[in-house]
């Protein structure tokens, strides 16, 4: 069962510990150096991130991301400020026409249920997920992600990300298995690293590209 209000992600220290139990993983990632991740103190403006981040690679998701911030003041995304915002102003920093119509259905969702970083705390995971998916636009993957690193919740890994699908055939070498079974494959070794999921995705990510990941 999912832990409400548990930890935030776990230390690197405890996770490299735990991860030394699989001999292939260790020794593909023992080199790689990650720095400890701080949550959000704005899960709305991480939600509209991970909207931008989408189908993108890090750094033209980064570039996008920046331009948004540009259209607020301070920087800060809120509710009343983005749904006020024209189509066009959106469309112009880079966002497609739908990724910006998925922020305004965030932001009338967000002033509708007068959400909060507290309120949004007290949920489980698999509370979270399935609140925030009735938002049109935000799916599985978003919200694991918002989860991840908006939340900091340690123990989510998501089987649809295509960089962990690669980074998992990567160091495993399962690359000849088709994306049913490599899912199956996932699954199994994700439950060995419970309960640091959340970090050994990381790490993934980052064995795979180096210098790019969320």
């Amino acid at each position: 069962m999912t832990e409400k209000l548990g930890p935030k992600i776990r230390s690197l220290s405890m996770s490299l510990e735990h991860f030394k139990k699989d001999k292939v993983f260790y020794d593909a990632i023992k080199h790689i150096t990650l720095s400890d991740h701080n949550p959000s103190d704005n899960y709305f403006h991480y939600l509209l991130r991970a909207i931008a981040f989408q189908q993108l690679s890090g750094k033209a998701g980064a570039t996008i991301h920046g331009r948004f911030l540009l259209l607020f003041p301070d920087q800060n995304p809120e509710p009343a400020f983005l749904l006020e915002l024209e189509h066009e102003a959106l469309r112009g920093v880079g966002l497609s026409g739908q990724k910006a119509g998925y922020m305004k259905n965030i932001a009338d969702f967000w002033l509708k249920e007068d959400l909060n970083n507290t309120r949004i705390d007290g949920m489980s995971d698999e509370e979270v997920l399935a609140y925030l998916t009735q938002i049109k636009g935000v799916g599985k993957w978003t919200v694991e992600i918002f989860l991840m690193f908006g939340m900091g919740r340690p123990d989510l890994f998501p089987l649809d990300d295509l960089g962990l699908q690669q980074g998992i055939a990567g160091i495993y070498g399962l690359k000849h298995l088709p994306l049913k079974e490599l899912k199956k494959e996932m699954v199994r070794i994700s439950d060995g690293w419970r309960p640091h999921r959340t970090k050994a995705a990381l790490y993934v990510w980052r064995w795979k590209d180096e210098g790019e990941f969320w």
